[in-house]
């Protein structure tokens, strides 16, 4: 029986991004290098597969720090802490390993510096997600302001005084361009960020998409329920006119029967999707159909991050 044809558009920059390999890579070398266990607070990086090869490996993951042996090593998780998880690790003489990605530390740093120079900082980000919580975790509870939505913006009513904001570092371009041109609106003073905070991988991964969803009728994102990043991706495919865009863990999730009608299937992954992932996926796709893989050229991503000092000899 002939397979029905498809074309597969192969959205790139996708997958890993440079702050998922370091975190990756320290609970790798600090497993090498002191042996099983190895305590992790936290999910790493948001994505099943890489936690449980992890685990594997002889990773452990806890939720808090009172889970973990006084003589174990500890990795704090990409998306960073508050201080008071750094306070308690130093007062307990902990030895523990800082994955937070470094540009949620620019954003951690810009917070407590606009703290600093008495201005109350206003967090565009989603409550509850761990960057947030630990960007929130940096200055007083009081000193920070959380900001969701552009309803948000319209109707907070922070402290008076001089005011600046920050944001989460994956969150879509075109909702956070929205929600700042409402504080911008409210308060013209405002002061913002040195350089954009939303991260390069988050930015090219939104942009491919964009290019790419424009031509599909179907597309399939690869990443966690948890992922921030990877639920933008699936946003952003559906504003450039995808409507059947979906979040995927996995080929095992995919719903093969929406697939029959399909012409044209766009294909991303979430930074801290692995791209083993998107390799089965294509798999389970050239079972079924005539496959046409196009790779349209993206945006090169050489950036590489520094591994914790105690790490690099």
């Amino acid at each position: 029986m002939s397979r029905p044809p498809l074309t597969v558009v192969l959205s790139s920059p996708r997958g890993f991004c440079a702050g998922v390999e370091r975190a990756i890579l320290i609970v790798e070398r600090a497993l090498e290098r002191f042996g099983a266990p190895v305590y992790v607070r936290h999910q790493i990086v948001h994505n099943a597969r890489v936690v449980a090869d992890l685990e594997r490996a002889g990773a452990v993951f806890v939720s808090e720090l009172d889970e973990v042996p006084q003589d174990a090593p500890v990795v704090f998780s990409a998306h960073g802490v508050a201080k008071s998880v750094v306070d308690e690790a130093r007062g307990r003489s902990m030895f523990f390993l800082d994955a937070t990605c470094p540009l949620v530390h620019k954003v951690h740093n810009e917070a407590v510096r606009h703290h600093e120079q008495g201005r109350h900082v206003l967090l565009i980000g989603h409550a509850g997600h761990p960057e947030v919580i630990g960007t929130m975790g940096q200055v007083p509870a009081d000193a920070m302001t959380l900001v969701e939505t552009v309803t948000d913006a319209r109707s907070i009513a922070p402290p008076e005084g001089p005011l600046a904001y920050v944001t989460q570092t994956t969150l879509s371009i075109d909702e956070t361009a929205d929600i700042v041109a409402a504080l911008q609106a409210r308060f013209p003073a405002i002061v913002g960020p040195r350089s954009e905070d939303i991260c390069y991988a988050t930015t090219n991964r939104q942009r491919a998409v964009r290019d790419a969803a424009a031509g599909c009728d179907y597309f399939l994102v690869v990443g966690a329920p948890t992922s921030s990043n990877s639920r933008r991706l699936v946003e952003t495919a559906r504003r450039a006119g995808c409507s059947r865009a979906v979040l995927v863990q996995n080929a095992g999730e995919i719903d093969w029967d929406a697939l029959k009608d399909v012409q044209c299937l766009g294909i991303s992954a979430g930074a801290s999707a692995p791209e083993v992932l998107v390799t089965e996926i294509l798999e389970g796709l050239e079972d079924r159909f005539e496959v046409t893989l196009r790779r349209p050229p993206g945006v090169a991503e050489d950036i590489t991050f520094k591994l914790p000092r105690a790490l690099e000899a």
